[in-house]
């Protein structure tokens, strides 16, 4: 209900501390990654899970979501739904443990302007670790805004050309790869429509296109990981978009929840047939 950022640094502490707190009651002891920018002392929250934790060759699936706000906007949907979304996954893979990999939930720093897309992004310095320790990353889902959806005509706007291919009501997800991330997109996809009860779209989108890269999915494919964004299409369909009007209450908690419960059952399908 604040923003929280760097020039917002104790409402991003809270932010953070949040985090923290709620994973330490799951059990979990999460790790930081700290840094520093602007002369703000900052971190990204992480927390592993799996049998193959003590094995380096071992797969690994990455699922986050960057806790940070833009600008003067308190984020509930951007992007507190998708750290929501995070924390409860986290919560349900306390009793579902993956067979065949590992996972790392993390939870990213400064992913908005005027760090993102750049080296100060702290979804870029997670991967730059994953990459300098050659670690075998089998994809990267980044949930980026998933609590705002409608049945009203007109309610969705797409990017040049996709408005003459998607329907034109906001009720879907969408998982928006980058190149090289096709095989991870096309088959969570799949999964998401087997096991979720939202309708939900997919492809492989060039960064050129209007919003492709505009999450921390891009840091990762930067590092040559197979990356994508689970999203409600965040400007394509949300007034409240960076807006100080993104407050909890224009969230869609409903949907929200089944679109969480679907991406749980994704990411275990992923874990065991990695």
């Amino acid at each position: 209900s604040e923003p929280h950022n760097v020039a917002h640094p104790a409402a991003l502490e809270r932010a953070a501390s949040y985090i923290e707190d709620t994973l330490a009651s799951m059990g979990y002891e999460p790790a930081r990654q700290a840094y520093r920018v602007d002369g703000v002392d900052v971190r990204n929250i992480e927390v592993v899970c799996g049998p193959a934790f003590e094995s380096p060759a071992a797969p690994t699936l990455i699922l986050g979501a960057h806790y940070d706000s833009p600008d003067t906007s308190p984020g509930a949907n951007d992007n507190g739904t998708g750290v929501a979304a995070a924390l409860e996954i986290a919560r349900l893979m306390r009793t579902l443990t993956p067979r065949g990999a590992r996972l790392r939930l993390v939870f990213w720093v400064n992913e908005e302007l005027p760090y993102g897309k750049t080296p100060d992004m702290g979804a870029w310095r997670h991967a730059e670790r994953l990459k300098a320790g050659g670690e075998h990353v089998v994809g990267v889902i980044a949930l980026e805004t998933l609590g705002h959806f409608s049945d009203v005509p007109g309610s969705q706007k797409f990017p040049f050309p996709f408005a003459h291919i998607y329907p034109d009501r906001g009720n879907f997800v969408a998982f928006i790869g980058l190149p090289g991330s096709r095989a991870l997109t096309h088959r969570a996809t799949r999964l998401f429509r087997r096991h979720g009860d939202v309708p939900a779209i997919g492809g492989v989108v060039p960064a050129f296109v209007e919003g492709a890269d505009l999450s921390d999915h891009w840091a990762y494919h930067q590092h040559g990981f197979p990356a994508l964004m689970v999203t409600d299409t965040a400007p394509f369909r949300n007034p409240y978009y960076h807006q100080p009007t993104d407050l909890p209450d224009t969230v869609d908690y409903d949907g929200l929840a089944r679109v969480t419960t679907g991406l749980c059952a994704v990411v275990r399908d992923l874990l065991d047939t990695a």
